[in-house]
């Protein structure tokens, strides 16, 4: 969790920084949900474990290089994007799209690494139900998500 808070001040000093180079914002309206999505992920998590008492099965150091293999990704994501990284879809209409690091590879990496966090961190702790509830609540927000992403980065110079 503090993780997360750390990268919403990194997300907040970029999109100030983004605006003052003529960036904007687009998908703000589903923006809440994603925050309460996570929220209420950690929060389901947390009762899961200490209150259901779940515990960790045996292949679990499997899960946990799983995880850390997203975490890598992530990482490489929002270090590839540098300062355009941010939270919240935000658009640089003068700058092209980026196309380093797992970009090269994929259009949407982090994305897809906090699918896995979302997926292999419960399951790590045996917390089954939060890792099959909030993977397809997640899926379910991504279709939106990233569909204006793609709408609004696709309007823009290549």
């Amino acid at each position: 969790m503090l993780q997360r808070f750390g990268e919403l001040i990194l997300s907040r000093r970029h999109e100030e920084r983004l605006k003052l180079r003529g960036a904007f914002e687009v998908g703000a309206r589903h923006y809440k949900y994603i925050v309460m999505l996570h929220f209420f992920f950690f929060l389901s998590l947390l009762i899961e474990v200490e209150v259901v008492k779940s515990s960790m099965p045996p292949y679990w150091p499997f899960l946990l290089i799983v995880f850390f293999f997203a975490q890598g990704l992530r990482y490489w994501s929002i270090l590839s994007l540098g300062d355009r990284w941010t939270t919240r879809i935000i658009i640089l209409p003068s700058e092209p799209r980026i196309q380093a690091g797992p970009y090269r590879f994929l259009k949407h990496p982090n994305y897809l690494a906090v699918a896995i966090e979302l997926l292999a961190l419960p399951m790590i702790f045996g917390a089954y139900f939060t890792a099959i509830t909030f993977t397809i609540l997640n899926m379910l927000m991504l279709r939106v998500r990233i569909e204006v992403e793609e709408s609004a980065l696709n309007s823009g110079p290549t």
